[in-house]
């Protein structure tokens, strides 16, 4: 097995076998090959190290560079290259000349190269060639971990097919292909892993399920129904909605950490403990309204409504003015926090605490806010605050058996508008 070294001085076929592979070029590697130089060889081992410097001294010899005191070995080979920019020509003729499938210098075979870019004709070649499905890196990863990309997966598909373990764990992490499909929020692969019969809910090294993963993944908006569809599919094949990571939090509290509504609806109404304590002593509503400014695209108020119409205890009417502070940017959540009391006091001095700037963006709602310790609230709100307190931890089952028109029914679930009378 010959070692191709890439410094500063490197040149000739070494640095041509190296450009070559990069670019793809099939005919000049073909052509390399059978010169039967020896340095160029299939197995060859590329110290990619300073590729940056060599660049800089073979365009552009006046070029100044900051040199590290550190030296770190970084090597690949040829198959690896080709494999992980689909190359899947160039890849075969390596494998036709004898490269060892297998071969891992850098400590990542080409089959994980191959699954971490997605390319399934690669992934193919491989396994065709006897690739391990199983071979772990030196991090200890296994391609599978490595299919994270909608179009991984036919490479996925194609490593479970050709005897992929589909509930293997990383070394250090723990993490399965499940853990990784469930983090990216990838249904595909979720719903192919669990067809293969994947452990739904193994616990990672922080104590996470694949479900706790999805939920605990920062969504923006346009991936909200992608993690919530993941849930979904998880929840529906029997995962526990009730297991808790490391720190205590469960799925609802990461859920909300994340503020997809979505997602926080379907762990409510399959009985997730609305009022449970993490380890730090938070509670599902604590966790989304300590996120809410800086999620204002999700919607949070539509997790804080939820979480209230499943039981969630208040919050205690002397930390209203600190929760005003910090959700003001979200003026329905402060409306459906305030929704809950039948009667407030002190709140002549919370204008202080709202930026003018948010209060002209809603200024018949922050008015009506900071009136309402002046007078009654009204007939119709007391009436909602009754029947609330009179249907506590009940409200989602009963209230759908009442015989109240929708517009009623919505308010006593309390429906926004905007205003507090």
């Amino acid at each position: 097995m010959s070692q191709v070294i890439l410094t500063r001085k490197a040149e000739g076929p070494a640095l041509d076998y190296w450009l070559s592979l990069l670019s793809g070029h099939l005919d000049t590697i073909q052509d390399l090959l059978e010169e039967s130089h020896p340095l160029i060889h299939p197995n060859s081992v590329f110290d990619t190290s300073d590729v940056d410097g060599w660049r800089n001294y073979r365009y552009n010899t006046k070029a100044l560079r900051i040199w590290s005191l550190t030296y770190e070995e970084e090597f690949t080979c040829p198959l690896y290259v080709t494999a992980s920019r689909g190359y899947s020509e160039c890849l075969q003729l390596l494998l036709k000349k004898g490269a060892d499938v297998d071969f891992a210098p850098g400590g990542e075979s080409a089959l994980h190269g191959a699954c971490e870019n997605g390319h399934n004709e690669c992934v193919r070649l491989l396994l065709r060639y006897g690739a391990n499905p199983n071979i772990q890196s030196q991090d200890g990863f296994f391609p599978l971990h490595h299919c994270k990309t909608e179009e991984s997966y036919l490479c996925a598909k194609l490593l479970l097919q050709y005897g992929g373990h589909v509930s293997s764990q990383s070394e250090d992490e723990n993490l399965t292909p499940l853990h990784v499909a469930a983090c990216h929020g990838l249904l595909g692969h979720v719903d192919l892993y669990l067809r293969y019969g994947a452990a739904v809910d193994k616990q990672d090294a922080q104590g996470n399920t694949p479900l706790g993963v999805a939920c605990s993944h920062p969504q923006t908006t346009d991936q909200l129904d992608s993690y919530y569809n993941v849930c979904q599919r998880l929840v529906d094949s029997g995962a526990n909605i009730h297991t808790r990571d490391n720190d205590q939090q469960s799925p609802l509290h990461l859920a909300c950490k994340s503020a997809n509504p979505l997602t926080v609806e379907l762990l409510l109404k399959q009985g997730a403990e609305v009022n449970a304590m993490s380890y730090s002593g938070n509670t599902a509503m604590q966790n989304i309204l300590q996120v809410t400014s800086y999620k204002l695209q999700n919607q949070p108020e539509l997790i804080v409504r939820a979480l209230l119409n499943h039981g969630a205890i208040r919050v205690w009417p002397g930390a209203l003015r600190k929760v005003l502070r910090y959700c003001c940017s979200s003026p329905r959540t402060v409306e459906v926090l305030l929704n809950t009391y039948s009667k407030l006091r002190g709140t002549e001095d919370w204008a202080e605490v709202v930026p003018e700037e948010v209060q002209q963006k809603s200024p018949l709602f922050f008015q009506s806010v900071f009136l309402i310790s002046r007078s009654p609230r009204s007939l119709q709100h007391l009436c909602r605050c009754a029947l609330r307190s009179y249907l506590e931890g009940r409200l989602p089952n009963t209230l759908p058996n009442l015989p109240l028109p929708p517009p009623l029914l919505q308010f006593v679930q309390l429906a926004f508008e905007g205003i507090l009378y």
